[in-house]
């Protein structure tokens, strides 16, 4: 499931769409009352037999029910734990809601909106500030899961779509660049640095050069976490895990 206002490449598959909203309370049917009312219908109805029309009825229904178990997950939650401000907090307090109402989901995904990292210029003020909001945002989501008994059940990886170069621009920025960090979080992480730092002076054409793959990090979480033996399927070739939890 992913909190956003489009599906994003990172939760895109060809055998499963993804749940994806930006605003709980907005998660509904829109349009015409004539075409609610149809659609009520056709999933009342059922597919009388018809193979067609019961694969619709059943999309029908199942987004009826995923909205409004949404909706009704996040007007009922209520915590007391600070999130901070900034473009996660509000998200990832969301997602503690729906693992509190026990949704079926597995995997939840949520994403700063608007290029927020993408620094080209003056890059040390903002991006020191979007840390300090995704920290206050991760650590009132965890602590938040300790509250409602679940942070056992829960890891959390953070990544970006690109990384930056090492050099300086003209605009007191940096560019896009290839190697970046990435972050594993939860209580059965053993903690620590995996991988070498990169050197900041032997460069790719300005661009760092990685030292651990990332998809070694993705094999991880599917093998490690989500328990899933055949990662090869799908990353489309074998990386080793790295061995991230007790």
């Amino acid at each position: 499931m992913r909190r956003a206002t489009r599906q994003s490449l990172a939760v895109r598959s060809r055998h499963h769409s993804p749940l994806v909203f930006n605003d709980p309370r907005t998660f509904r049917r829109e349009g015409a009352e004539s075409e609610k009312n149809a659609l009520a219908r056709m999933t009342a109805d059922g597919a009388r037999g018809n193979a067609t029309l019961e694969f619709l009825a059943g999309t029908a229904q199942n987004a009826a029910e995923s909205s409004e178990f949404v909706r009704q997950a996040a007007a009922a939650y209520r915590t007391p734990v600070d999130y901070g401000i900034g473009g996660l907090s509000g998200q990832l307090r969301q997602v503690a809601s729906l693992i509190h109402a026990e949704m079926p989901t597995r995997i939840y995904y949520v994403a700063y909106q608007g290029n927020s990292f993408d620094t080209h210029v003056h890059q040390a003020d903002p991006h020191a500030r979007l840390l300090a909001y995704t920290a206050d945002a991760v650590r009132g989501f965890t602590q938040d899961l300790k509250r409602i008994g679940r942070a056992d059940d829960v890891a959390i990886v953070m990544f970006t779509e690109f990384g930056r170069r090492v050099e300086e621009n003209g605009s007191l920025g940096t560019d896009h660049g290839t190697a970046t960090p990435m972050f594993v979080v939860g209580n059965h992480v053993k903690g620590g640095l995996y991988g070498t730092h990169p050197s900041l002076t032997e460069l790719d054409d300005g661009n760092l050069i990685k030292t651990t793959d990332f998809r070694r990090v993705y094999a991880t979480m599917i093998e490690e976490w989500l328990k899933f033996d055949d990662s090869p399927a799908v990353l489309k070739g074998s990386f080793d895990s790295l061995g991230v939890f007790a």
